[in-house]
């Protein structure tokens, strides 16, 4: 679902104007913007991304319509809205393969190869 789609959503549930929602749900989908397929979700749709959302929303809003918003039940019902429920982050790391480079070591070790070339 697009952002103002789920702003639209956002009216008919806590008031005000589409323009009160837009950002924090443009800011949901904004990892859109880094790997455009709908693993994306993995990023903010969970709910350590609420938590996310709302570090860089505030704990709420007040909307137009001068009422206060929590910005935490905005995020949970546009990750609802796209997914059904609210996923963990563990529910998407569980599922992700552990790759060598996560751990740092083929860093460290290309680093190291970098240092001793640039000695000689």
């Amino acid at each position: 679902m697009k952002p103002l789609l789920h702003a639209n959503l956002s009216v008919k549930s806590y008031g005000g104007n589409v323009d009160d929602y837009l950002l924090i749900h443009i800011f949901i989908d904004s990892s859109k913007a880094a790997h455009a397929d709908i693993r994306h979700r993995a990023i903010l749709h969970s709910a350590f991304g609420c938590f996310i959302v709302e570090k860089v929303f505030g704990t709420y809003i007040v909307n137009s319509a001068g009422k206060k918003v929590s910005v935490r039940d905005i995020a949970e019902e546009h990750i609802i809205q796209d997914l059904g429920f609210l996923p963990t982050l563990e529910k998407y790391l569980n599922n992700m393969q552990i790759q060598k480079w996560m751990s740092g070591t083929e860093k460290r070790q290309s680093f190291k190869k970098r240092h001793i070339s640039l000695e000689d």
